[in-house]
């Protein structure tokens, strides 16, 4: 007999199509970048505008997210990792999924036009970047996917500084930034670590392509370039000693982690450099909104 699927079933495959584990990061970014851009400036938003700022960031990223996955349920189905995701698991037609992906997208550009024309220009972008450079272009044929496709990343954190003003775009430039070099290190940390299924996929990722020794090595130079960055925001004058601290103490965390796995590679050190880089940007963030609120 075949199991009934429910509707409850159907909206948590979908929900499961989103990838919501990496748009709540993303969307948490632009919500911080955002209220550091009010407190900064003295510019707030209006409510039917943080509205559309957050229901643009959310659809945005999970139309990406939908959208990458129909770009590839091929290799998604050969993966360990990923072969149990609503496409390749079958559980969601490939055809179904590309209507709700665009669906999400057209939701979100909108959302985006609303605020203003720079935020829909960069949600364009952003879109554009994940789901056709990094995943359709790059991801398949060279090591620079994840670099080139980091733009994505990084977009949200931009949009939420703009929806709210373009004074003082150092600051919203300089919180983008973080997010593009904290990419690598959170992505090739993850690679290293199911390096099999990239390799068993043709994926080239760093790890696959450049070997153990060689990736770490590019691992900790990355964290290292990430935790420089991580440092310009409190000399650009607008942010005190709570973010700095908290971009010292989290800095000296990834690079001690990023140092364990130079000298003893392993997946173990690979999977804890992964685990720990989500908090790390998150508690950066939250310092970004505290400083902002209270410096």
């Amino acid at each position: 007999m075949i199991p009934q699927v429910t509707v409850s079933d159907r909206l948590k495959n979908y929900y499961e199509l989103t990838k919501p584990k990496i748009w709540y990061l993303l969307v948490f970014t632009a919500f911080g970048s955002a209220i550091t851009a009010s407190y900064s400036t003295d510019t707030f938003l209006t409510p039917i505008q943080w509205i559309f700022l957050l229901v643009g960031i959310i659809a945005g990223s999970a139309a990406a997210d939908a959208l990458t996955g129909y770009n590839d349920r091929d290799i998604d189905a050969i993966m360990d990792r990923t072969k149990a995701r609503p496409i390749p698991s079958g559980r969601i037609a490939p055809r179904n999924a590309l209507i709700f992906g665009l669906l999400l997208a057209a939701i979100s550009l909108f959302c985006a036009w609303s605020i203003n024309y720079l935020t829909l220009g960069l949600m364009a972008f952003g879109l554009f970047d994940n789901i056709i450079v990094y995943s359709k272009w790059l991801k398949r044929k060279s090591q620079t996917n994840i670099i080139l496709g980091g733009f994505s990343g990084a977009v949200p954190a931009l949009i939420g500084y703009v929806a709210v003003t373009t004074e003082n775009i150092e600051i919203g430039l300089a919180m983008a930034a973080l997010v593009f070099f904290w990419i690598p290190t959170h992505i090739w940390s993850l690679a290293l670590h199911v390096k099999k299924d990239y390799t068993k996929a043709g994926v080239p990722m760093l790890p696959v392509v450049a070997g153990e020794k060689r990736s770490v090595q590019v691992i900790a130079g990355t964290t290292l370039l990430m935790v420089v960055i991580s440092l310009i925001p409190y000399f650009l004058n607008q942010f005190g000693m709570i973010y700095l601290v908290t971009a010292i103490l989290g800095g000296i965390i990834m690079i001690v982690t990023s140092l364990w796995l130079l000298a003893r590679p392993s997946e173990k050190a690979s999977w804890f450099l992964f685990k720990i880089s989500s908090p790390y940007l998150t508690a950066l963030f939250v310092a970004f909104m505290v400083d902002a609120i209270f410096h």
